[in-house]
C-alpha cells in the first residue's frame, strides 16, 4: 500500500486527507455529507491509484453513518477511536494544536504507521448487519421500557401504592397487558374503588387474557378497594393525569419491544449460523440474535477464541510491572455481547449438566458469582467459535468431557 486515506468526520462535513509511504501529503479536501461529496472522494482516491484490485484503506473515527456503509462495500474501513486519535496527534504536535485537517492528516498516518494494529470493520453480510440493526434496537427498546416502568412505579408509589399493590405478585408487575389496561381506565383511587366485576372482567379480556377472569376481577376488586394512604382529592387528579402520561410512554416501550423482537428472532432465523448458535444450551432466538449481533459472520474476524472472549470481556486482564502482579475482570468490551452472555451463562446453568458442574468447579475454588459464570461464558464462546469456525453444532460431552454434574443432594 502506497497511499493511505483519513477522514475527520462531522455532521454536515467530512475533511479529507490523503498521505504516502514516507507520510507526504498527497491531497486535502472537505466534502460535503451527500451522494455528490462521496463522488468526490472516490475520484479522488481513484486520481491517487485506487482500484478495485487494490483499494486505498481509509481511517475514520465512526463505525456507523452512510459514508462508511458506502465505503465498506468496496473497501477496508479502519473505525479509530476518538481517544486514540488524541493520542496520536500528540506525536505530531506538542503545542495541542487541533484542526479538522489536522486531525485527517493524523488519521491518515495512523494507518500508515501502526495499520497492523488496528482492526478494519468486519466484512459482515447483508443479513448480519440486518440482524445487528434489529437486536441492537430491540435492546435499546428494552431498557427504555425499563426507564420508562421505574418512572411510572416510582410516580404511583407517590398516590397510588394499593395499584402496585394488586400486581406486585405477578410476573411482570406493571408492565403487563392487564395491569396497564386497568391503569389507563382507573389511574386514581378513587376511580379504582368504582370499577365493578364487570368492568374489571372486561378490562381482562380487552388486555388478552382468557383464563381465570372471574377469579381475578374479583381479586382485583378487593385489592383495589383496600383502605390506603391518599392525597387530597384535586392533587390526587392531577398525579393521575401524570401517570396517564408515563403510561402512554410505557405503552409505546413496551409495543416497541415486542415488535422488534419479533423482527429480530425472524431475521435470526433465516441466517445460515441460527441453528448451530441456538443448539448451544440456554441460548434461544433472541439471545442468539443479540449474540450474532455483535460477532457477526465473517470468519476472519477473530482468529481464536482467544480474541473473541477478549472482546466480550469474558478473558481476564493480567497487569504486571516489577514484582506486582494482578488479574483483573476486563473493563474495555462490547459491553451488548458481555450483557447477552450473562443472560446466556445464567441459563445456561440449568439447561446442560457440563456447564454447572463447570461453575460448581469455579465456586468450589473461591470465585464469586459473577467470575464465575464470566469464565463459565468464555467457555462457551471457546466452544461457540470452534462450531462456527467447523461448522458443527454443539455436543454437551464435547465441550465438557470431563465435567460429571454435582450429585443432587439427599
Amino acid at each position: 500500500m502506497d497511499v493511505f486515506c483519513g477522514i475527520d468526520w462531522a455532521e454536515d462535513h467530512h475533511d479529507i486527507a490523503l498521505v504516502n509511504r514516507d507520510g507526504g501529503l498527497l491531497a486535502r479536501a472537505r466534502i460535503g455529507d451527500d451522494a455528490a461529496g462521496l463522488t468526490r472522494l472516490l475520484d479522488l482516491l481513484a486520481e491517487h491509484g485506487d482500484s478495485a484490485e487494490d483499494p486505498v484503506p481509509v481511517a475514520i473515527e465512526t463505525p456507523r453513518g452512510l459514508l462508511v456503509a458506502c465505503l465498506r462495500a468496496t473497501r477496508r474501513v479502519y473505525p479509530v477511536n476518538p481517544m486514540a486519535v488524541a493520542r496520536y496527534r500528540d506525536r505530531h504536535s506538542v503545542a495541542g494544536r487541533k484542526s479538522d485537517h489536522g486531525d485527517a492528516v493524523v488519521l491518515a498516518n495512523i494507518l500508515r504507521t501502526d495499520l497492523h494494529a488496528h482492526r478494519p470493520l468486519p466484512a459482515d453480510s447483508e443479513l448480519a448487519q440486518a440482524i445487528a440493526v434489529l437486536a441492537r434496537a430491540q435492546q435499546d427498546a428494552v431498557w427504555g421500557r425499563i426507564t420508562a416502568h421505574n418512572k411510572l412505579r416510582s410516580h404511583l408509589r407517590e398516590y397510588y401504592p394499593g395499584f402496585l399493590a394488586a400486581f406486585a405478585a405477578a410476573k411482570g408487575g406493571i408492565t403487563r397487558p392487564e395491569a396497564r389496561a386497568i391503569l389507563a381506565a382507573a389511574p386514581t383511587p378513587a376511580d379504582a374503588a368504582k370499577l365493578t366485576l364487570a368492568q374489571l372482567r372486561a378490562l381482562l379480556r380487552k388486555a388478552g387474557r382468557s383464563r381465570g377472569i372471574d377469579a381475578g376481577a374479583a381479586r382485583l376488586r378487593d385489592a383495589l378497594r383496600k383502605g390506603q394512604m391518599r392525597q387530597l382529592p384535586l392533587v390526587e387528579q392531577a398525579m393521575g393525569r401524570q401517570a396517564l402520561a408515563l403510561l402512554r410512554q410505557l405503552d409505546a416501550a413496551c409495543h416497541s419491544a415486542d415488535d422488534l423482537e419479533q423482527a429480530a428472532t425472524e431475521s435470526f432465523n433465516l441466517h445460515p449460523d441460527a441453528g448451530i448458535i441456538t443448539s448451544f444450551p440456554g441460548i434461544g432466538p433472541l439471545t442468539g440474535a443479540r449474540v450474532l449481533a455483535e460477532t457477526g459472520d465473517d470468519r476472519s474476524r477473530f482468529t481464536d477464541a482467544k480474541g473473541l472472549k477478549a472482546y466480550a470481556g469474558a478473558a481476564p486482564v493480567t497487569r504486571a510491572s516489577g514484582k506486582t502482579r494482578s488479574v483483573t475482570r476486563r473493563h474495555i468490551k462490547n459491553n451488548r455481547l458481555a450483557q447477552a452472555g450473562y443472560i446466556w451463562a445464567f441459563s445456561a446453568l440449568t439447561a446442560s449438566p457440563g456447564a454447572r458442574a463447570h461453575y460448581d468447579r469455579r465456586r468450589d475454588n473461591g470465585d464469586r458469582h459473577a467470575a464465575a459464570q464470566r469464565n463459565l461464558f468464555g467457555r462457551l464462546l471457546g466452544c461457540l467459535w470452534h462450531c462456527l469456525a467447523t461448522g458443527q453444532h454443539y455436543n454437551e460431552k464435547t465441550a465438557f468431557p470431563n465435567q460429571a454434574a454435582r450429585p443432587a443432594a439427599a
